[in-house]
């Protein structure tokens, strides 16, 4: 019989076979025989194929309703075939209530297909590279496993992105072929690239028209004419973003233009961001009163990229003014040299504070996790304490000190909006020599880590600790500015910010700072569902201290929200050294590294 009447045969045979269905409504589809769970993923696949779902509740005509009861079977089947099922046995049946329809698909997945020969191999150069021949080793799925389509597309995609990735920019397939053979549940795989030449780093260049040349050139650290790795242009695409210079920043490989060496130019286009930026804003705290705070930062002042940023905070008690002045900073470590002019004026009920700063600075990133920042500072402090709230009769206090310190910050998370699991660290050291710009010799050092445990699937465990010490004989010429204190919600939470440690003689009892300070805590975080929102419970433990530690401990609860702009933190704690304290609220918004 020719084919095409073969054809008209087999069409006619199944229209007779099958029960005629009159006009009708499908009210309800129904897939059994798979799990719920375990097998969701097929479960949904067949309900994106099934064309049955487009017509739910709606009236179908009589030819219409035949056609898609047809297409059941075959669309179910096609839906099993990407996680290895290619032999399933499929009923459909719609029993009807008047003219409504409930569509029962039955699924029985029978055996999977299999990987039966896997021949999966890189010719040419990129035939020797380690990292590609670590990726076939781990290619999935394996010679017994599933035919997975998932896999097997994802493991294609990642050693073709990574040829790419290293340079081999002629590569292509020489062979790319899955032969399923249905009857014995088997598939085998035939899978080539040949990788062409491995191409090297030509000259970069870039493409802006405000700042100088060669501002940029020591951000490109490659030579030219090593090995190409699209690792190299996204360094320098991270360290043009943290410049905050540019709206957009496109860097693109040009293989087309490579010279007789294999050498690839690299194009960095770059447009300017607008220069500058203005911040304002109110603000209110329990101890400086409610305020307003107002900034500009410009962006580049000249073609040598310098910065500018100058910001106020003028509140009720407290009052600062900040002006840094940036260079940018590209030998040794990408970084900045800073110079940087403070005043600050603190006037509450129970001290009198006035200090100026002239700082600078030098800044790099040591690696990825390591930020190192090292400086000089000149402090000018004034001070002096109320007595039955009142200044009259109080001695003002003075100190001037000039020192150097280092400040190294570490940070290895998962995600630095919302860690689940590393460290993140922070540590400082300063020092000053009387007679050489200070009043007193001193050495500070102050340390403080945090560290996250992730606890099943999306509770976490935080544990924190610092410690901070001052070696000093003269700690009264020490600037409060330069002494620990303790208490509040970055401290020791159940007591108030500064609650902590020596005070004045009764009856004021005003925080006077101290030597030293220790702190710990532990906080248990669970989130509901494994959603935005959570609750946490915790414990802090701590003191500022002069010699002899007295240890306060608070405890509390709070609320957490995963929120889009980080994480939002309410808590409320109770201090357990004074059962007759009251309980502190504190706020927190965005992430705590």
């Amino acid at each position: 019989m020719p084919p095409r009447f073969r054809a008209v045969f087999l069409l006619l045979s199944f229209a007779l076979a099958c029960p005629a269905h009159a006009r009708g409504t499908i009210d309800k589809v129904q897939i059994s025989g798979l799990n719920r769970n375990s097998e969701a993923e097929m479960i949904e696949n067949i309900e994106v194929s099934l064309s049955l779902y487009d017509a739910l509740g709606k009236p179908q005509g009589e030819s219409r309703l035949e056609y898609l009861l047809s297409q059941a079977e075959r669309q179910t089947r096609e839906a099993l075939e990407p996680f290895g099922y290619y032999n399933p046995t499929i009923t459909v049946d719609a029993p009807r209530d008047g003219e409504n329809l409930q569509v029962n698909i039955h699924v029985d997945k029978g055996e999977p297909v299999r990987v039966r020969r896997s021949n999966i191999v890189i010719t040419g150069p990129a035939e020797d590279d380690r990292y590609l021949s670590q990726d076939l080793a781990d290619f999935q799925p394996r010679r017994g496993d599933v035919f997975d389509h998932t896999s097997y597309e994802a493991s294609k995609v990642v050693i073709t992105r990574r040829l790419t990735e290293r340079g081999y920019f002629d590569a292509d397939f020489t062979q790319r072929q899955v032969s399923v053979t249905r009857a014995e549940n088997a598939a085998d795989i035939d899978l080539s690239w040949d990788s062409g030449a491995r191409y090297d780093m030509g000259p970069t260049r870039f493409h802006q028209d405000y700042f100088r040349q060669d501002l940029f050139d020591p951000l490109v650290y490659w030579e030219e004419g090593s090995y190409y790795h699209e690792g190299k242009l996204d360094r320098l695409r991270e360290s043009l973003t943290k410049l905050d210079y540019f709206s957009t920043i496109d860097i693109q490989p040009r293989p087309e233009e490579a010279d007789d060496d294999w050498r690839v130019p690299v194009d960095v286009n770059l447009t300017l961001a607008k220069r500058n930026i203005y911040t304002a804003g109110v603000s209110y705290g329990s101890e400086s009163g409610a305020g307003i705070r107002a900034g500009i930062d410009r962006r580049y002042v000249n073609s040598r990229g310098h910065k500018l940023s100058t910001q106020l905070d003028y509140a009720q008690k407290r009052k600062s003014l900040t002006s840094s002045y940036r260079i940018p900073a590209f030998r040794w470590l990408d970084g900045w040299y800073t110079i940087t002019a403070a005043a600050y004026d603190e006037q509450t009920d129970y001290i009198d504070l006035r200090n100026m700063r002239l700082l600078a600075s030098r800044s790099g990133e040591l690696n990825d996790q390591w930020t190192l920042i090292a400086s000089i500072t000149a402090l000018r402090e004034r001070w002096r304490y109320s007595s039955a709230d009142s200044f009259e009769g109080s001695r003002y206090e003075y100190s001037t000190l000039l020192y150097p310190q280092i400040v190294a910050d570490y940070v290895e998370v998962d995600d630095e909006l919302f860690p689940r699991r590393g460290f993140s660290g922070h540590a400082t050291v300063r020092a000053g020599v009387e007679g050489v710009g200070s009043d007193t010799s001193f050495v500070q050092a102050h340390a403080a880590l945090r560290w996250y445990l992730p606890l099943a699937e999306s509770n976490r465990l935080v544990l924190r600790g610092e410690a901070g010490t001052t070696w000093t004989s003269d700690l009264v010429s020490m600037p409060p500015s330069l002494r620990y204190f303790a208490g509040g919600d970055r401290s020791i939470r159940g007591y108030a910010y500064r609650e902590v440690g020596p005070r004045t003689p009764a009856p004021d009892k005003f925080a006077l700072g101290a030597k030293n300070v220790v702190a710990a805590s532990a906080e248990y975080e669970h989130y509901f569902g494994g959603g935005p929102w959570g609750a946490a419970v915790f414990v802090d433990t701590g003191s500022a201290f002069d010699n002899d530690i007295d240890l306060h401990t608070g405890v509390g609860f709070g609320v957490r929200w995963k929120s889009p702009v980080g994480p939002v933190r309410v808590d409320i704690a109770h201090g357990l050294n004074n059962p007759d304290s009251q309980f502190q609220l504190y706020l927190n918004i965005g992430a705590d590294l």
